[in-house]
């Protein structure tokens, strides 16, 4: 059987944890942050570990990650 190809955006935008959580930045800080309102950008700050039914899309994304 060939392997499977982990799909390149998602190898970019997340990571997994020891315990095999999926970590993320913050949505919607790419571009355009002089449109945003300094409460959002301050909110939007570090990582974040992705909901339950998030980690389930993601990990499909990428198959041999932990």
């Amino acid at each position: 059987m060939p392997k499977m190809k982990t799909k390149a955006s998602a190898k970019k935008r997340f990571s997994t944890t020891a315990s095999g959580k999926v970590k993320s930045g913050p949505a919607g800080k790419r571009h355009g942050m002089i449109k945003r309102t300094n409460k959002f950008i301050r909110d939007a700050r570090g990582t974040m570990i992705l909901s339950d039914a998030d980690t389930k899309i993601v990990k499909k994304y990428m198959p041999y990650d932990r």
